[in-house]
């Protein structure tokens, strides 16, 4: 009996993994996909915002990345709260300058300080529908 309770124990340890396994790929799915509507955030932003420029789909999905690797690198030093994930005007501000900061690493992106701004706002709007933060 004791037997039994034993292996439906182990049994369970094993499925358990399996699921695990599951989660860490469609967490890397699910990392792409954010990119993915990242890019297109961003292309959009480049049709509606003056001081945007528009971008292709490549260039997009750099400036994504860019934006993500920024994003985390100041919330690493800085911490959550004053990260562009963070919100209130603090998490406003830092947006608008991470996205003004990206376009000297980013072909094909230039933004004005308005331009920026503008952006972070829009950016702002549609990630309360549609999340795209990386977490």
């Amino acid at each position: 009996m004791a037997e039994e309770g034993q292996n439906e124990i182990q049994g369970g340890g094993e499925g358990m993994g399996r699921r695990a396994e599951t989660g860490q790929s469609t967490s890397l799915l699910g990392h792409v996909v954010r990119f993915i509507v990242s890019a297109l955030v961003l292309m959009l932003v480049g049709y509606i915002v003056p001081g945007f420029s528009r971008l292709t789909f490549g260039n997009a999905l750099i400036a994504a990345i860019a934006i993500a690797a920024v994003g985390y690198l100041i919330e690493m030093v800085a911490g959550r709260n004053i990260s562009p994930y963070g919100h209130g005007i603090v998490g406003f501000i830092v947006s608008a300058v991470v996205i003004y900061a990206v376009q000297f690493f980013v072909p094909g992106l230039s933004v004005s300080m308005l331009g920026a701004l503008l952006a972070a706002v829009v950016i702002g709007i549609i990630d309360m529908f549609v999340p795209t933060m990386i977490r």
